[in-house]
């Protein structure tokens, strides 16, 4: 088995790499999306990075979440899902690894500051895949690292706190 890697479209936010990178290393933070999804202004605001589709697919997702400051767990078709951060390093790169997961992965998400003053974001994937397994899993997990993107895009690209 190897590892095999899916990567996000790099995507930009208008934050600062430093702001982004605190917003994400507490997970927390994510969690208090539940309560702003219902929010007519973050929606609007949202909505100019998701479309409506995407919008309420975030919102199912958010909802299935439980959040602490270094793990997310989600309710997925296999199963709860936990994914806990196992490395940082301040302020470029947030390490995830999975638990509970019937394939092993990890998650990175990989932050570098902009020429404008704003940070440029990519998500990866990584799993431990034979060559049949990765006829199976490939397209799921490239999309996984695409809405991932397209939903930390969103949120980590909303000024001020999100948790307030």
């Amino acid at each position: 088995m190897s590892l095999s890697k899916y990567e996000s479209q790099v995507r930009h936010l208008p934050q600062p790499q430093q702001a982004v990178y605190d917003r994400f290393s507490d997970l927390r933070n994510i969690g208090a999306l539940k309560e702003k999804l219902n929010s007519p202004e973050f929606q609007n605001a949202v909505a100019e990075h998701l479309p409506g589709d995407k919008l309420e697919e975030a919102r199912q997702q958010l909802e299935g979440m439980t959040c602490e400051q270094d793990s997310v767990s989600l309710s997925t078709p296999l199963g709860s899902i936990t994914l806990r951060i196992v490395e940082r390093e301040a302020p470029k790169l947030l390490k995830f690894a999975s638990e509970g997961s019937p394939l092993p992965l990890n998650l990175w998400i990989q932050l570098l500051p902009a020429d404008d003053g704003g940070s440029l974001m990519r998500v990866t994937v990584g799993a431990e895949v034979n060559m049949f397994m990765k006829g199976i899993v490939g397209k799921p997990l490239q999309q996984a690292a695409d809405r991932l993107a397209d939903v930390l895009s969103a949120v980590g690209g909303q000024g001020g706190n999100i948790a307030g």
